[in-house]
């Protein structure tokens, strides 16, 4: 492997000679010195026969640190300085992320009279083409099934991360350009959100991590990734710590250029502050490959610093709302008592009864990997005899519980609810229904979160409603209106549905004092987050 100084500086040379667009718009192209060094790199390794080393060349960074004007210029410059008929192609999800890449080329011809007399943009069609040389900038999408019989000399991927799937990589990239003696994939993207790490997004994104450990020997990769690790540990085995400032400069290595540092900050104290905020700045920010296909709700942190260290005599004969959560055949039957301050009870108090099919309980145990089986032998779940859960032993249970504690109204969702909801009121429980929709749910959940953020509210150590509560997936609305979705959720909610229906009914009947104050809230947030 040989290093060719005046090959690489071609396409330096050719891309500072370019004007910048969007908010640099007219300011001369300068590179920055992370990507000075990248083209340095891919453009002027080569072989002993002197081509280029590098074939892929995968760089991933987050938003805004000027990816897509950096490739643009690359596209313009093999436009430009390529052999004849050349054919390069702008990959991604959808053809306005596709656009992307051309826009920001077509923004650079405009400002340079030389270019606009050889390079022809043709709007409709979203293709720059050479009229000296043939060559030609094309854009596609994910309709990979239209794509066969190419023979590219550049290809680019801009977010690999968001292809639906595999087929336009695979298109691509198996055989394409096979005749060609140096083509050249470039793949710039951000992390991305896949949860199930079966993506080609995510595939390619190990496989460079691979490539940059040495732990696979490939010649024809290069792989650059700016980035904390999925898992958020870094390689001396500690967490990384996302409100380090000179963190956010080793991940991005335009912070103070393209980003301005100030609003890094802003983002940094909504993540401090906001659950989903702090999501948002791991991904987009931090370049960190998260779960956000699934929005989930709260984060098993907040269920594990909010266990209560009482017991459950104490709740005996004291006033609670339950609320109720039916099952199908595969579901989970659940429970839950929710206890508001009173006397004896300084705070929120929650504990659960969480139902179970007994003939296809072990059948789940070995196709979900859900230890049913373990959580039924420590009494945190019950089982009913046949394959769907019994109601008798629900209504039984219930009932038993009214006795027990001084027992409210009790809030079900509608759905398959209406027999067991007469027999609980002939035996003299009061039921109210709570519609499964946003207007009841929602702020049923931001109360819930709040009483818990704040110290206000906990529960009894349960490990069915902990594993209930990770797997908690949310929709929202344009009003940031939420509802727990369970055909989102990958796993079982139900306990939480539950908790949540009961929290709905309590908000009808119990005066609630919303004004919990700034001090406590700060003072929760700084424990959480310690």
């Amino acid at each position: 492997m040989a290093h060719d100084k005046q090959r690489a500086l071609e396409p330096i040379e050719f891309i500072q000679m370019l004007h910048a667009v969007d908010d640099f718009y007219g300011q001369p192209f300068i590179l920055l010195d992370w990507q000075y060094q990248i083209l340095w790199d891919v453009y002027g390794t080569i072989t002993d026969r002197g081509y280029r080393q590098y074939q892929y060349a995968y760089l991933e960074v987050p938003k805004k640190n000027g990816k897509t004007s950096l490739i643009a210029a690359v596209a313009l410059y093999h436009l430009t300085c390529d052999p004849p008929g050349g054919q390069i192609y702008c990959c991604a999800a959808d053809k306005e992320q596709a656009k992307l890449v051309y826009k920001a080329a077509a923004g650079m011809i405009e400002q340079e009279p030389e270019l606009e007399g050889i390079l022809k943009v043709t709007e409709s069609s979203k293709e720059i083409k050479n009229v000296l040389t043939g060559t030609v900038m094309k854009v596609l999408s994910a309709e990979a099934y239209t794509k066969h019989g190419i023979n590219p000399t550049v290809v680019i991927f801009d977010e690999l991360h968001a292809q639906p799937n595999r087929d336009l990589w695979d298109v691509m990239t198996f055989g394409a350009g096979a005749a060609r003696k140096e083509p050249l994939w470039w793949v710039i993207t951000t992390a991305g959100d896949d949860p199930d790490r079966h993506s080609v997004g995510w595939e390619q994104h190990e496989y460079a991590k691979q490539v940059i450990s040495g732990e696979i020997i490939d010649p024809s990769w290069y792989a650059k990734v700016y980035g904390i690790p999925e898992d958020g540990i870094d390689a001396e085995g500690k967490e990384v710590d996302i409100y380090d400032e000179s963190l956010w400069y080793q991940v991005n290595p335009s912070l103070g250029h393209t980003i301005d540092i100030d609003a890094v900050r802003k983002e940094a104290l909504a993540a401090r502050n906001k659950e989903s905020a702090e999501r948002l700045f791991r991904w987009l920010r931090l370049n960190q490959w998260i779960s956000l296909k699934r929005t989930g709700w709260q984060p098993l942190t907040l269920w594990d610093k909010t266990a209560g260290q009482w017991g459950l005599s104490e709740l005996v004969g004291k006033r609670c709302y339950p609320g109720l959560d039916l099952s199908s055949t595969t579901d989970i039957t659940a429970a839950c008592y929710l206890f508001p301050p009173q006397s004896g009870l300084p705070d929120w108090r929650v504990v659960f009864d969480a139902w179970i099919p007994e003939d296809n309980m072990r059948e789940r145990v070995r196709v979900d990997k859900v230890p049913y089986d373990k959580w039924v032998d420590q009494k945190h779940l019950l089982t009913t005899p046949g394959d769907v859960v019994d109601y008798d032993f629900v209504e039984a249970r219930i009932l038993a519980a009214n006795q027990q504690y001084d027992m409210q109204t009790l809030g079900t969702d509608p759905w398959n609810s209406r027999m067991l909801s007469q027999r609980l009121i002939r035996g003299g429980v009061e039921v109210v229904e709570i519609a499964q929709n946003m207007q009841n749910m929602s702020p049923a959940m931001k109360l819930i979160e709040q009483l818990m953020k704040r110290g206000l509210m906990t529960h009894e150590v349960n490990p069915v409603a902990r594993w209930c509560w990770g797997n908690v997936a949310v929709a929202v609305d344009g009003n940031e209106n939420i509802k727990p979705m369970k055909n989102k959720s990958k796993e079982r909610i139900d306990l939480i549905v539950a908790m949540i229906n009961a929290m709905a009914t309590a908000m009808l009947f119990e005066e609630i004092d919303m004004n919990f104050g700034e001090f406590a809230e700060e003072e929760f947030l700084d424990k959480l987050w310690s």
